[in-house]
């Protein structure tokens, strides 16, 4: 049987700190990034949750907009 979304093996990033670790910042930056609407997370049951692949096309996104504004 297929799935019928486009979960991947380990793209779900669960938990503030494990957000943050994979960001290389804290659970506190974390927080008031998305706070901010600044980071693509979202809110799963209680928790905040992330996938790491939005999160991957995210950062590349960043970078591109910073490079171009140099």
């Amino acid at each position: 049987m297929e799935a019928a979304n486009d979960n991947q093996p380990g793209d779900l990033l669960m938990g503030a700190g494990t957000i943050a670790k994979h960001l290389g910042i804290t659970s506190r930056q974390l927080y008031r990034l998305s706070y901010g609407g600044h980071v693509p997370v979202f809110k799963l049951g209680g928790a905040i949750a992330a996938r790491r692949s939005t999160l991957t096309r995210w950062l590349d996104q960043q970078e591109t907009s910073a490079m171009r504004a140099a």
